[in-house]
């Protein structure tokens, strides 16, 4: 008697088409928690709409961006903490559309496994909604992908696009920004999504304690200040963008702030920040410390306590910096814009952030 042959399924091949379509009707809610003027569509179809007029645009350019979150992932998986994730997802898409003038209209994500943990997807993308919301943005439509020995047990990826606009005329482009112009520098709330491979170096080599308190804070773990979520910039930065205050903005990010700001920068312009300027944060100065890492290495691979960096004329700087504290931010000024090849120059006197002596760090563009 011949043996009937196995018949195979999806599922046997270790994709559930049953845990995808559970994962839908769940994250349904927090997708609809972010709507706003021009999004309306349903999860669940091919694609999101989104009606522009509705947002209240005449002229619109759109503006697209999309990111990731890095190995600061791994951290998160190894600790079970994967809220903040999210966040940081949204902040690295909205933050860098902010800085060309666009307000973030909509996003979608893309979250990747090898079998999908529904449980830690809702975390994920509870996340990802609440970043939305932050950022004033639509959480409109995704992609789960359970793709079976492409990951790790419990390993998953994450990418974020988000579309903003802005009206013709608006954008920021720098053409704007000239000699004289200072340098306004926004705290970051930590090491932000960049920079993490080093971290995890550094903890491993250096047997951190991760799930104990901070050597710098008594009160909190290590692993909760590594994992504080990127802050998201867009709330307090539009209304000054919209009033025409602000020439330019660097979102500080891989590079740090001696590769990123001269992205913004015209020919002939040269941005030079004195890191005197403003205090050294206590995470910061623990990653120095831990790393015995120069100030130039500094300066080029983490935000160094500035994740947003502005240009503005003189006479905007008073009204500027009341209003940006009013939303909530910490605001230092840190430099000003020269005469010179399109660059950055980076310095700070014997003492700051360790220095022997007196440094520099130069980028030109």
């Amino acid at each position: 008697m011949h043996e009937q042959p196995s018949s195979y399924t999806y599922a046997k091949a270790g994709v559930s088409i049953t845990a995808g379509n559970a994962l839908v009707r769940a994250i349904g809610p927090l997708a609809r928690g972010t709507a706003r003027p021009g999004a309306t569509s349903e999860l669940g179809g091919f694609g999101g709409f989104f009606d522009l007029k509705a947002a209240g645009y005449n002229d619109p350019l759109l503006v697209a961006a999309n990111d990731g979150v890095g190995t600061k992932l791994k951290l998160a998986i190894d600790h079970d903490r994967h809220e903040g994730v999210g966040i940081d997802l949204v902040a690295m898409c909205v933050n860098d559309l902010i800085v060309q003038g666009a307000e973030p209209l909509f996003f979608l994500d893309y979250f990747a496994t090898g079998k999908l943990d529904n449980t830690v997807a809702e975390r994920v993308i509870g996340g990802i909604a609440d970043g939305c919301r932050q950022a004033g943005c639509a959480l409109i439509g995704g992609e789960t992908a359970e793709m079976p020995g492409m990951y790790a047990a419990g390993d998953y990826d994450l990418a974020g696009f988000c579309v903003g606009a802005v009206e013709r005329g608006m954008q920021l482009t720098g053409e704007r920004i000239a000699p004289g112009h200072i340098l306004l520098g926004l705290a970051s709330s930590g090491v932000h999504s960049n920079g993490y491979s080093l971290v995890r170096r550094l903890a491993a080599d250096k047997n951190w304690k991760l799930d104990r308190p901070a050597l710098f804070d008594p009160d909190r773990l290590l692993i909760d200040w590594l994992l504080e979520p990127t802050r998201i910039y867009v709330a307090s930065l539009l209304p000054l963008v919209r009033d025409g205050m602000i020439a330019g903005l660097a979102h500080i990010t891989g590079g740090g702030l001696l590769e990123n700001v001269p992205r913004v920068l015209p020919e002939g312009c040269l941005a030079r920040i004195d890191a005197d300027a403003w205090p050294q944060t206590r995470l910061m100065a623990f990653l120095q410390a831990q790393g015995n890492i120069e100030p130039a290495e500094m300066v080029r691979t983490f935000n160094c306590g500035v994740g947003m960096v502005l240009v503005v004329a003189p006479d905007q700087i008073a009204a500027a910096t009341a209003r940006l504290q009013s939303s909530g931010e910490t605001v230092f000024r840190i430099g000003a814009i020269e005469a010179g090849d399109r660059g950055c120059i980076v310095g700070g006197s014997a003492g700051t952030w360790a220095a022997r002596q007196e440094w520099e760090a130069r980028h030109l563009a």
